[in-house]
């Protein structure tokens, strides 16, 4: 790879980094917006606490950022940086300017979106079959004692 590039894509991931850092370090926690909880409705409680949810998710992604940057710049000094770290192919300059901080091929990146799939698909088969329901129904309803008893 040539050392222009590498110098960029460097000061890029340096950038990135120190924006990422900058940004935890002045991020607020969402506060409640009551100063109490007995006359609020659940609808409120619920919009706090969807907030603080919200920027949890967010800072935990820019952790997990600020770790591929560091990964990809310790690759820089280690000078293994370009190279797929699964099957040592190089990987593409295109990849690279898109995405600096990839350490491997687009064959080899993880692939995500397979865990975004509702669990309940293990448990349920293909093909409809008649205790389907009952088995889902051992991991617990809604049912009350007198539901069962009808």
């Amino acid at each position: 790879m040539d050392q222009q590039v590498m110098q960029k894509l460097k000061r890029q991931l340096e950038q990135e980094l120190q924006e990422i850092e900058k940004r935890v370090d002045e991020s607020e926690r969402p506060q409640a917006t009551e100063l109490s909880n007995y006359d609020n409705h659940p609808a409120d409680n619920a919009s706090d606490l969807t907030d603080q949810l919200t920027e949890m998710a967010i800072d935990e992604h820019r952790g997990d950022n600020a770790e591929e940057i560091k990964e990809a710049l310790q690759a820089m000094a280690d000078g293994t940086y370009g190279k797929c770290t699964v099957c040592g192919k190089e990987i593409p300059i295109g990849r690279l300017e898109a995405m600096p901080q990839a350490l491997t091929c687009v064959e080899h990146a993880e692939k995500k979106e397979d865990h975004l799939r509702p669990v309940e698909e293990d448990v349920l088969s293909s093909t409809p079959r008649s205790d389907d329901f009952i088995e889902l129904e051992e991991f617990g309803s809604s049912d009350t004692p007198q539901d069962k008893n009808q």
